[in-house]
């Protein structure tokens, strides 16, 4: 299965595994509330998977209205995850020949890439459900993978796991997403090797300029 088809597969159960990611700064985002306690990455995808999932289900219309969808992603989902090191990453060593303005560039272009690939496939929401395997982290880990199964209506599941690292103020971002075993990161990586070896940085950043238009 290629990636275009795993990204999608992906994106189409965001509506389900949205937000679960971003529960530790929910509070301080979305309600403007004290900020909670740290939970372990598990317990944040329990408690805010399934509230995310009411917040689209009870406004059917952002389904509808890819400005919302943006919107919405873009209030809930960037904030949590670092897309700096997902960038870096994808780079790989190539990442060490980016001026300092390539890499801000670079990661502003691949964040954009990233929101439409999620903003664009969510309008295809299902009622898609989601089980989280049992985690046990450590007081002192510092990055752990979080792995679940997305269930689609008709009963066939989509192993996504996320890597996650622990901040210095306790909160988690996640830096990758494996679907099926294959990582979002790894992928974007062959790709991007490819044009800096033939083209250069620039040329990447023209070319993710172009596909974000």
């Amino acid at each position: 299965m290629n990636l275009r088809v795993r990204l999608s597969r992906l994106a189409l159960s965001v509506s389900s595994i949205l937000a679960w990611i971003i529960a530790s700064v929910l509070a301080t985002v979305v309600l403007a509330a004290p900020m909670a306690p740290a939970m372990a990455p598990d317990e944040q995808v329990r408690k805010v998977s399934s509230e995310v999932t009411a917040i689209l289900k009870s406004d059917p219309n952002i389904l509808g209205n890819p400005s919302k969808l943006r919107e919405l992603i873009e209030s809930k989902l960037l904030p949590n995850f670092n897309f700096a090191r997902m960038t870096q990453l994808a780079m790989g060593r190539n990442w060490a020949r980016a001026t300092p303005e390539q890499q801000a560039a670079l990661t502003r272009e691949f964040q954009t890439l990233l929101v439409r690939t999620y903003s664009g496939a969510l309008a295809n929401f299902r009622n898609n459900t989601i089980e989280i395997r049992p985690l046990r982290v450590q007081p002192t880990d510092t990055d752990v993978t979080v792995r679940t199964q997305v269930m689609q209506p008709n009963g066939q599941g989509i192993p996504i796991d996320y890597a996650m690292e622990k901040l210095p103020d306790g909160r988690w971002q996640a830096y990758d997403v494996s679907v099926g075993g294959v990582s979002l990161v790894t992928n974007y990586r062959d790709e991007f090797n490819a044009v800096v070896r033939d083209q250069g940085v620039d040329a990447l950043i023209r070319q993710l300029q172009s596909r974000n238009k």
